[in-house]
């Protein structure tokens, strides 16, 4: 449950900051003290249902959005799943993902 905190603060963080709204522009948007917020944040609270919804209002979000964190995992991790997917892929899949990849590679230089 501590790490379930800590990933939804990571990620109620990264939203808030997407949005460019501070730690005290959502809490009074969602009705919030400053302090729960940053707590939220923090990993060391989780939010009440009725403050769960507020923030995804507030966001403009879905809830799942709140949850999805799978890139905070390490490199190794990462990595590993990469590998577990890619053993599992038909061909087509394969070339459709190396094309992905080909193109996002060139993207970035």
């Amino acid at each position: 449950m501590e790490e379930l905190k800590k990933d939804f603060g990571k990620r109620l963080k990264e939203l808030r900051k997407s949005q460019g709204l501070t730690q005290e522009q959502l809490a009074e948007k969602i009705g919030m003290d400053t302090q729960n917020l940053c707590k939220m944040e923090n990993g060391s609270h989780f939010p009440q249902t009725k403050n769960l919804y507020k923030i995804v209002k507030v966001l403009d979000i879905e809830v799942k959005d709140l949850f999805d964190y799978g890139h905070f995992l390490q490199r190794e991790k990462l990595i590993s799943e990469i590998m577990d997917f890619l053993n599992k892929a038909a061909n087509k899949e394969l070339e459709f993902i190396y094309k992905i990849v080909k193109s996002f590679k060139e993207y970035v230089k």
